[in-house]
């Protein structure tokens, strides 16, 4: 009767105390034999390595094209565009107009008139040559030039004959002025320009042609300060240019590009006079562009019963473009 009357929490406590926990069966463990023996006996594994990375001089090679220069024109024709364009409209010019015009007076007129002009326009530069070869210490030099104004200005009468020149006188013709004088005593040529009327020039050589043709009209005076004298002057000199320089004109024309070649051509040559000024010589290989019109080479004279040689440098013969 008391177990009916106990709570059924107090009854379900008391039943589980009473009741015995049951224990876990532990495995049957076997016993094992391990000995240090065999681990000491086994050679040891040589760690592993890590790969040093190759020395930079080992390095495999990059191919990579390296490529320098400048952008934009030239350090001697910063002007070069507009000069171009100068130069492109100047040779439409000649070709339709100045051209005909020196044809015609080369085959119209009877050569000796012709030569005997040519001879006066020379003969009226003999003053600044003169004078350039005594500012650059060329005294001998100067009086020869000074021998041949007075020679053709008298038995020449007054400069159309060169008297001078003949071989029994020898004394050639050699053509000087102020641009030579400041190249001399190391003026730089400055900026190359091409003037619709000049042509290419440079801005020492501009301003020593200017003071050339100056010389007689303020030194001398009259007749040589007329206006009629200056117009006769500059067709006179103009149409004698043209003719001198036609076989040039005529190469650069045939070029891939006629701008650069005159540009280069002209500038060589500059540089050429003012080297034989200073009694050097610049070598052949050492200007890109070489014209024949400009330094011809005379072909080797064949022997009797001898094989004829072609000429060293064949290529002197031809325009050289730049490679």
């Amino acid at each position: 009767m008391s177990l009916l009357a106990t709570s059924p929490s107090l009854l379900s406590a008391a039943l589980a105390v009473a009741t015995p926990t049951p224990v876990a069966e532990q495995p049957d463990i076997a016993p094992v034999a391990w000995t240090l023996s065999a681990a000491q006996e086994a050679p040891a594994a040589p760690p592993e390595e890590t790969p040093a990375p190759p020395p930079e001089d080992d390095a495999a090679p990059v191919n990579e094209i390296l490529v320098e220069g400048t952008y934009g024109p030239p350090k001697s024709d910063p002007l070069e565009d507009l000069n171009e364009e100068s130069f492109r409209v100047t040779q439409a010019l000649d070709g339709v107009f100045l051209e005909p015009v020196a044809y015609a007076y080369r085959d119209g007129l009877p050569e000796p008139i012709r030569d005997g002009l040519g001879n006066v326009v020379r003969n009226l530069g003999e003053p600044s040559n003169a004078l350039n070869y005594l500012l650059q210490g060329k005294v001998g030099k100067a009086f020869k030039t000074l021998g041949r104004l007075a020679i053709n200005s008298t038995l020449g009468i007054g400069g159309l004959f060169d008297v001078a020149g003949k071989s029994n006188i020898n004394l050639p013709y050699k053509r000087n002025g102020f641009a030579n004088t400041m190249g001399y005593y190391g003026i730089g040529p400055g900026p190359y320009m091409y003037l619709p009327v000049t042509g290419a020039t440079t801005v020492r050589d501009l301003i020593g042609n200017t003071l050339d043709q100056a010389l007689l009209p303020f030194a001398v005076g009259a007749p040589f300060n007329r206006q009629d004298y200056s117009a006769a002057y500059f067709v006179v000199n103009s149409l004698e240019l043209r003719l001198e320089f036609d076989a040039e004109i005529a190469e650069i024309r045939e070029t891939d590009d006629p701008y650069l070649v005159r540009r280069e051509t002209y500038l060589a040559q500059r540089r050429r006079e003012i080297a034989a000024l200073k009694g050097k010589v610049i070598p052949r290989d050492e200007d890109r562009f070489i014209l024949r019109s400009q330094d011809p080479v005379e072909p080797p004279t064949p022997q009797s019963n001898a094989p004829v040689e072609a000429p060293e440098n064949p290529e002197a013969l031809l325009i050289t473009r730049p490679r």
